[in-house]
């Protein structure tokens, strides 16, 4: 999904071929929408399923392989929801840019790990939409962030 939309998105002149945004509204739509994203119900269900995956499995068991199965898919589509806007982020940043996806990496341990996790991910979704607020303030996005 995400090569099918890199594809579309550089045929249409959005991102570079280092999947790098290269239209400031492109950049300040994503942060914006990665940091309220953070807010939403679905965020703090999916959020509050994936930083504890024992109490998962106490509610969810399944016997045999099957059940493993349908459970491995249940809890993974939890993570997915906890973390899919942040993973859009790499868009704006490019897939290649090794210190933005180690901080992408280190939001997503510390939202599900650290104690307060559900702060941490709010105080990430206020820095989000700050960061989109100064894309669009600052009139950048042709020079992507990270990149010079």
């Amino acid at each position: 999904v995400a090569a099918t939309v890199h594809w579309l998105l550089q045929t249409v002149g959005l991102v570079s071929p280092m999947m790098v945004s290269t239209n400031p509204a492109l950049t300040a739509g994503l942060l914006f929408g990665a940091g309220v994203y953070q807010f939403t119900p679905l965020k703090s269900t999916c959020l509050t399923r994936c930083r504890s995956p024992l109490a998962f499995l106490m509610g969810e068991w399944r016997k045999g392989t099957g059940g493993a199965f349908v459970m491995g898919l249940r809890h993974g589509m939890y993570c997915i929801g906890c973390c899919w806007m942040l993973m859009v982020l790499l868009f704006v940043v490019g897939v290649m840019n090794l210190p933005l996806v180690a901080a992408l990496a280190l939001a997503v341990t510390l939202e599900k790990l650290a104690p307060k996790g559900e702060w941490i991910a709010k105080a990430i979704g206020l820095a989000l939409v700050l960061g989109g607020a100064w894309v669009i303030a600052a009139g950048i996005g042709h020079a992507p962030i990270g990149h010079g």
